[in-house]
């Protein structure tokens, strides 16, 4: 039963490429899979093309890096409205590196790239400075075991 203080999360995922045939060889059964979030449209997936899955579909590696993005994103905006510091536009370009660590195929790095627009006039290292506490503050960072870093740029506009 969770604490008081816990959030749970609940999904369904079924494997939809069953229904092309069953996993009789490695290279031929398909990697579709659906994931059902209720009250959410479904989230329709693959393995990627290296793993010879359908890179037209997301997959699990994007997913990660969708998720480690959008976290740091909401951790930075919930900081910049409790600073009063006025966000005008915000987007990330994250890579990734997967390699063979200790015999097995995982995520090395995660290296973010958010481009910040802030109102004229803001405290540009001030801005600056606040990704490293949206990244302490970021849920899905601290829960991976490779690091996440960020390379920010903070740009001014007029409101």
């Amino acid at each position: 039963m969770p604490r008081s203080h816990d959030h749970l999360f609940e999904c369904r995922l079924v494997w939809t490429g069953g229904s092309h045939g069953p996993t009789a060889a490695y290279d031929g059964y398909d990697r579709g899979y659906r994931v059902d979030v209720e009250g959410k449209p479904p989230l329709h997936g693959s393995a990627a093309p290296a793993f010879r899955g359908d890179g037209a579909l997301h997959n699990p590696e994007d997913l990660l890096m969708a998720a480690l993005s959008a976290c740091h994103c909401l951790s930075y905006l919930a900081l910049a409205a409790r600073a009063k510091v006025l966000v005008l536009g915000y987007e990330d370009r994250a890579t990734g590196t997967m390699s063979t660590i200790d015999g097995k195929i995982r995520f090395r790095e995660v290296i973010l790239h958010p481009k910040v627009w802030v109102a004229r006039g803001t405290d540009l290292a001030r801005a600056r400075a606040m990704h490293h506490d949206a990244h302490e503050e970021c849920f899905i960072a601290s829960s991976v075991n490779f690091p996440v870093e960020n390379q920010p740029e903070i740009l001014e506009r007029d409101v």
